[in-house]
């Protein structure tokens, strides 16, 4: 059996009717930018999140520079981030001119440890972005009851965790303002590159409708310093006809991550996704962590199934940060994951037999591993 790590195909083909209505409404219409159907996906998305506004931009590495942008955080600056993250939430911090500091995640949950945070702030501290990864969220309570005591924002980085929910709550709604990606991959996604910040702060909102649009609200009037990063009209289209898919899509992968952590309880060497009581999460990747990764991803291969890692370097050990203080060994936990890390095929298209499957593989595994194990003993044993 063939099993994808991902299958965009199928995501089409079971919408296609209505996404190929949605390209021929925005084509016939005229509009392109910044039209009805932008505005109608903002509305619809920020009721979705249980915001008051929503602003379409190009991508989720926008979303979070122009919030940062949009609260005078740059040069000068410190936004603490998760040490263990796609390297996006740092490069945001970057762009905008100011400094990113790792902190270390929760070895159970791989997000931003609240316990961590404060020995990283500093007087030039303006800021906190947790990252909701993987789909689940992060521990936003103390998080939030940190940024308050110390006059921060807290930033969501939330591209992978449309719909998840943190006591109850959606993600998007638990801080000052929220970034998400709509990356085709995502569980909303796109057919093409699209974010968008969501917030109920309308100062924020004002700001970030005039940023993402050269700085205007008004045709040819530019109030400040501002870029091209706009939703596209076809592209919010799309998102509006996913969307109305997305508990849907959300729930199946719940189902198959159910499978999953039953399936494969009890294997030597592997760890499963650690769930705290206080989420729902939507299961944007299924990541376990085994000492032997790449024989086990070899296998994996060798039986056809798909997978990624994710991420296999923390942003600390990236060439784009060299120049960081943060040298190999300095931060030991999101080192240890990368080296550990591995996403199983997961998504709202994948079959039970498919996930059966996979998980028949890892057993394979476990046994010839174990089999391979006894060998090498009863070789040491012989006079």
């Amino acid at each position: 059996m063939k099993v994808p790590f991902l299958n965009l195909k199928a995501a089409y083909a079971s919408l296609q009717s209505e996404l190929d209505a949605a390209a021929q409404r925005v084509m016939a219409s005229g509009s392109f930018i910044l039209g009805a159907e932008v505005s109608a996906f903002e509305e619809e998305f920020s009721d979705y999140c249980g915001t008051k506004f929503c602003i379409g931009v190009g991508n989720g590495l926008d979303a979070i520079y122009l919030i940062l942008r949009a609260f005078d955080i740059g040069p000068g600056d410190e936004v603490i981030v998760p040490a263990n993250t796609y390297i996006a939430t740092w490069l945001a911090v970057s762009y905008a001119g100011a400094t990113p500091v790792p902190v270390e995640p929760d070895v159970a949950t791989f997000n931003l440890d609240p316990a961590s945070i404060e020995a990283a702030i500093t007087p030039r501290t303006r800021a906190i972005i947790p990252v909701h990864l993987y789909g689940q969220p992060a521990d936003m309570d103390p998080i939030n009851e940190i940024a308050k005591r110390y006059g921060l924002k807290v930033i969501e980085d939330a591209a992978q965790a449309h719909g998840a929910r943190y006591k109850g709550r959606r993600v998007g709604g638990l801080g000052d303002a929220a970034a998400f990606s709509f990356y085709p991959g995502k569980n909303l996604g796109a057919l093409g590159d699209a974010g968008a910040v969501v917030t109920d702060d309308k100062q924020i909102r004002d700001r970030l409708e005039a940023l993402r649009n050269y700085g205007s609200q008004i045709k040819y009037e530019h109030e400040i310093k501002g870029f091209n990063s706009r939703l596209d009209e076809l592209q919010a289209a799309f998102l509006s006809v996913k969307l109305r898919k997305l508990e849907d899509w959300n729930q199946r992968r719940k189902e198959v991550a159910n499978q999953y952590l039953k399936g494969l309880a009890g294997i030597p060497n592997l760890k499963l996704p650690f769930v705290p009581l206080h989420t729902d999460p939507t299961w944007h990747l299924f990541v376990v962590r085994h000492s032997d990764r790449e024989r086990l991803q070899k296998h994996l291969a060798d039986h056809g199934v798909g997978t990624l890692i994710h991420y296999p370097r923390p942003p600390h050990l990236q060439g784009a940060y060299a120049e960081s203080i943060q040298a190999a060994g300095s931060l030991v936990i999101s080192e240890q994951l990368a080296a550990e890390v591995l996403s199983l095929p997961i998504g709202p298209h994948i079959s039970t037999e498919e996930v059966d499957y996979v998980i028949d593989v890892i057993k394979s595994f476990a046994t010839d591993s174990s089999k391979a194990n006894c060998a090498q003993g009863e070789s040491a044993n012989l006079p």
